[in-house]
C-alpha cells in the first residue's frame, strides 16, 4: 500500500498508509448543477448514475504525491479537488488537503470508475487539520490551471460551498464504517470551462484558505507513454 507524507502548518510531519481510496462522483450541493452536469456528459456518452452522489472505490496504489503522470493516450484530464485523508482516529487525524483526479475521458463512456480507476489521484504534500479550519470550510476556494504554449490558464476556479462538505463526508464515511485510519476520500470536482482545452500538458491544483492568507497546491506535467509494441 502507498504511504504518503504531509507537512503541517507547525511543521510537523505525518504519514499514513493508504488503505481505502474513494472518489466521490456528482458531489455538487446544487441538485440542479449536478442534474445539469449529468444531462451534458449524457450527450457526450457518459452513463448516468444510479444515485448521487456516488462513491467510486479505487486501488488505494493510485494515491500519490508525484510530478508527473504517464498517460497512454491524449484524451485524459484533471478534476481540482479537496482530499479528506484519515491519519487516525482522533477528530486531529482528519486532515485537508488540495488533489486533482486524473480522469481517461475515453473510458469515461463506457463507465465513471473505469475511467478513474486508469488514472492517478494525484495528492499535494502539504495539509491542513480539518477541526483548524471547520468553521470556514465554505470560504476556501479551490483553483485549477491546465498549462498551455503561452502559461497556465485557469479552467476552474469556485468556493468549497459549491461542493458538498467534507463534515459531510465525516458522517457519510462514520455511517459506512469507513472513518479509519488510512482512508482517503476525494471531493468530486467544480465546474470547467467549456472554452479552454483540458486536455493539457500539465494540470496544477491550488486550495486556499482567504482568512490565513495561506494555501496548499500541487502540479504535475503529463506524458504520454511510448506506443505499444503489437
Amino acid at each position: 500500500m502507498p504511504q504518503l507524507t504531509f507537512e503541517l502548518p507547525d511543521q510537523e510531519q505525518v504519514a499514513v498508509t493508504v488503505n481505502t481510496l474513494l472518489n466521490a462522483g456528482y458531489a455538487g450541493r446544487s441538485q440542479a448543477d449536478v442534474a445539469a452536469h449529468i444531462a451534458e456528459l449524457s450527450e457526450l456518452g457518459v452513463p448516468a448514475p444510479k444515485r448521487i452522489p456516488c462513491i467510486y472505490p479505487l486501488s488505494p496504489y493510485l494515491a500519490m504525491q508525484v510530478d508527473e503522470v504517464p498517460v497512454q493516450h491524449e484524451l485524459t484530464s484533471g478534476e481540482a479537488e479537496w482530499a479528506l485523508v484519515v491519519c487516525g482516529t482522533e477528530p486531529r487525524d482528519l486532515l485537508l488537503t488540495a488533489a486533482c483526479d486524473h480522469t481517461d475521458r475515453h473510458l469515461e463512456q463506457h463507465g465513471v470508475a473505469w475511467s478513474k480507476q486508469a488514472a492517478p489521484d494525484v495528492l499535494a504534500r502539504r495539509a491542513w487539520r480539518l477541526i483548524d479550519i471547520a468553521d470556514r470550510i465554505d470560504q476556501l476556494t479551490l483553483t485549477g490551471s491546465v498549462m498551455t504554449d503561452t502559461g497556465a490558464q485557469v479552467i476552474q476556479h469556485g468556493t468549497l460551498a459549491e461542493l458538498l462538505s467534507p463534515l459531510y463526508w465525516v458522517d457519510e464515511l462514520r455511517a459506512r464504517n469507513l472513518l479509519e485510519p488510512g482512508t482517503v476520500l476525494m471531493s468530486g470536482t467544480i465546474p470547467m470551462r467549456a472554452d479552454i482545452d483540458q486536455f493539457s500538458a500539465g494540470w496544477s491544483v491550488k486550495l486556499e484558505d482567504p482568512h490565513m492568507n495561506r494555501s496548499i497546491s500541487l502540479s504535475y506535467t503529463v506524458q504520454q507513454t511510448p506506443p505499444p509494441v503489437d
